[in-house]
């Protein structure tokens, strides 16, 4: 399922919308972002509520392409900034992570 299909099938705020729309393989939950750098695997998704200049680092370095922030959580300029440099999504909902995490494991069919 490419970025643009999750993100209408999620109705969720695209907060950082310069991206190329590739297909997502699957997708990690973690706010511990050392855990993220050991475990979450490329081309997928990461759900959060870690808000911050540095979820967009961890992302590039591990072939992340999008960011799903929960909880509202507010997002400030410079991980906006930081993630359209690094062409990665961002996307917010008002939703958990353990919701948010169930909602799109349905959505790519995973087993």
């Amino acid at each position: 399922m490419k970025i643009s299909e999750v993100i209408r099938s999620l109705n969720t705020e695209v907060v950082q919308g310069q991206f190329e729309d590739t297909e997502l393989e699957g997708a990690y939950t973690s706010d511990l972002l050392s855990d993220v750098m050991a475990n979450a695997k490329s081309a997928g998704a990461l759900i959060t509520i870690q808000a911050h200049k540095n979820t967009v680092a961890v992302a590039t370095l591990v072939n992340i392409s999008l960011i799903i922030i929960c909880n509202s959580r507010p997002i400030p300029e410079d991980m906006i900034e930081a993630a359209r440099e690094e062409g990665v999504a961002i996307i917010r909902t008002s939703e958990n992570q353990f919701m948010t995490s169930g909602r799109l494991f349905n959505l790519l069919g995973c087993r």
